[in-house]
């Protein structure tokens, strides 16, 4: 098992959408994992956010954000 953080720091869906599919993979692996908001990437702890905007792949940040926080990886800011 390994341990993972993954950092945003970015206010775009692209990269916060990657970033959380990574982060998910990398939990379901039972790998550790962290993410850690810095920066414009703060705004993704906005809960009033739409986290239904598709990127050009066809998903969205709520395909894996819900999963993270269902699962208490925990998320500093």
């Amino acid at each position: 098992m390994a341990n993972f953080l993954f950092v945003l720091s970015k206010d775009d869906n692209e990269t916060a959408t990657r970033c959380f599919q990574f982060a998910k993979i990398a939990h379901e692996k039972e790998h550790k994992v962290n993410l850690f908001f810095i920066d414009s990437g703060v705004t993704w702890a906005n809960k009033s956010r739409d986290l239904a905007v598709k990127t050009p792949t066809g998903d969205s940040p709520n395909d894996y954000l819900p999963y993270l926080v269902d699962n208490q990886v925990p998320i500093g800011v």
